[in-house]
């Protein structure tokens, strides 16, 4: 896939993101990271870097030795990432790449960890299990997959009225709500993943999982 529909929408909203999402988005973010575990010399991919943040964390913690990429399907997030960076010192050690995904523009077994927070669930259900068939092929025997996802309610009959509209939304108007509760447990154990660690957290009475998932050795 080339081309993302919404990469004209992000590149709009680049700059406010922070202001939109990021206050709510911030602490199951960094859960998804310290359940990550991600250690010093370490080689790391995010998908959907958006505006950098998750990035600065995941350069301090590889350290001089490690390695960081990201991927983003928005120029104008690259961008905002790039002065996130910048400012923290790192921007000289993290390649950020603009593409649609998938596929992933990287070799075979190239990363030990990919990380992904509110990504996965912008692909349609009918590209959800590619792209983590292309996460599984970049990591390494025994490497780690993070992601924190808006999740499915365990109980169907437990939806909030706030997840109802949100579904609703989504359904009718994807080009605005683009994104989907999604089974990440289930998706990520279809393509071989064993789940390591899984717990749930709730933002406005949304619920969103935060799953770590080893590619077996």
């Amino acid at each position: 896939m080339s081309f993302h529909p919404n990469a004209e929408f992000y590149d709009r909203i680049a700059s406010s993101y922070d202001a939109i999402a990021h206050a709510s988005e911030r602490e199951v973010t960094e859960r998804g990271l310290a359940a990550l575990k991600v250690s010093p010399g370490e080689s790391v991919l995010e998908i959907g870097y958006g505006t950098g943040h998750a990035l600065v964390e995941l350069a301090r913690a590889v350290g001089d030795f490690g390695e960081v990429a990201g991927v983003d399907v928005s120029s104008g997030m690259r961008e905002v990432a790039s002065r996130t960076l910048e400012e923290e010192g790192l921007d000289q050690g993290v390649d950020l790449r603009v593409g649609a995904v998938p596929p992933l523009d990287f070799e075979d077994a190239r990363f030990d960890v990919v990380f992904l927070s509110f990504t996965l669930e912008l692909f349609p259900e009918e590209e959800l299990r590619e792209v983590i068939r292309e996460i599984r092929r970049v990591l390494k025997p025994g490497g780690r997959c993070g992601l924190v996802a808006m999740a499915k309610p365990r109980n169907p009959d437990e939806d909030t009225p706030l997840e109802k509209v949100y579904v609703w939304m989504h359904r009718h108007f994807p080009h605005i709500v683009d994104c989907h509760p999604i089974d990440s447990e289930a998706e990520l154990k279809s393509e071989g993943f064993e789940i390591s660690h899984s717990e749930h957290e709730d933002i406005w009475s949304l619920p969103v999982a935060i799953v770590v998932a080893r590619k077996p050795s």
